[in-house]
């Protein structure tokens, strides 16, 4: 299954290094990113990621959430499918 990791907040050292650190604990492939940092302040990131048989979307988000608070960003995680259905045209 794939899902979309989303990233935004205040542009600060180690943002890429602590998510995908997580993620490789959760043994997650990280198969795309885009990240850019918007008039010098403003980080968004966003990924696609594969998970393993057995890890939940739901699992991920919450695994991520002490990565956001300790960074002082948003994180969501969502399934390749809600994500695309949210931003068909």
């Amino acid at each position: 299954m794939k899902a979309i990791v989303s990233v935004i907040g205040r542009d600060r050292t180690g943002i890429i290094a602590k998510v995908a650190t997580k993620l490789f604990e959760m043994d997650i492939n990280i198969e795309d990113i885009s990240q850019t940092v918007m008039q010098n302040t403003y980080f968004t990131m966003i990924m696609m990621i594969s998970l393993k048989d057995g890890i939940t979307v739901g699992e991920v988000n919450d695994a991520l959430q002490s990565v956001a608070a300790e960074l002082g960003v948003e994180i969501r995680v969502q399934h390749e499918d809600v994500f695309n259905s949210m931003h068909r045209i």
